[in-house]
């Protein structure tokens, strides 16, 4: 998503798009804690560093399908996560959209999506985003532009999330997912500005806050795997 592409996705018809429910991201965070507290033992380390109020994005590494689940689960504030639009199929669509989720073609500037997600902001709450964009190694080795492109535009905090377990072993009873009651650590760090304090928006402000925030994940992904012990 380039920043230009991204302003012009967002300069007309914003007031038309509805923002993502609060209410349906606090029924979908009750429903998470119960899934994975019960499926799972999740073991949470500096919840505390989440901001209690105001805009937040949450950046967590992505390696398997439960992280995003995982983390909705753990956080201590509601979230609504940028989600590819190929995981809204049959119900399980109607039902993300109910709890507050966002649904984004990653093959365009999605106006829709880009809108309904500064919108979360823009009223104080909590988006997600994953910054590699897809599952892979969850090390945040490459990050697309999205994710500075939020930050840079709302001027809200990124805070670092690191989910560790979740691929060590696959289950007996569905093979796709973690062993049931087995320990997925997920570690909370410090919030940061990705901006320069200048305000810019251009496309150098936007490479730059992109290496600031690839060097803050990666630094807590290093720190949370020595607090935990895994990789």
């Amino acid at each position: 998503m380039s920043e230009a592409s991204a302003d012009r996705a967002t300069s007309a018809g914003t007031t038309s798009v509805e923002a993502p429910s609060a209410l349906g991201a606090d029924v979908g965070r009750r429903i998470g804690v119960g899934l994975m507290y019960g499926l799972w033992k999740p073991r949470v380390l500096g919840a505390w560093r989440v901001p209690a109020t105001g805009p937040v994005i949450l950046a967590p590494n992505h390696s398997h399908i439960v992280d995003g689940p995982m983390v909705i689960g753990v956080a201590p504030r509601p979230s609504h996560f940028l989600v590819k639009k190929e995981a809204f199929v049959g119900p399980l669509g109607p039902f993300m959209r109910a709890v507050g989720q966002v649904e984004v073609d990653r093959s365009t500037a999605d106006r829709t999506a880009i809108t309904r997600a500064l919108a979360v902001l823009a009223n104080g709450g909590v988006l997600g985003i994953f910054p590699e964009g897809t599952r892979g190694e969850g090390d945040f080795a490459s990050l697309r532009a999205g994710l500075s492109y939020f930050a840079v535009r709302s001027g809200a905090p990124i805070v670092p999330v690191a989910v560790l377990g979740s691929t060590e072993r696959r289950g007996r009873l569905i093979k796709g997912l973690p062993p049931l009651r087995s320990r997925v650590d997920v570690v909370f760090g410090d919030p940061f500005e990705a901006g320069d304090g200048s305000g810019r928006r251009t496309r150098k402000a936007l490479d730059e806050a992109t290496v600031r925030i690839q060097q803050q994940l990666g630094a807590h992904l290093e720190h949370a795997r020595r607090l935990t012990g895994r990789r």
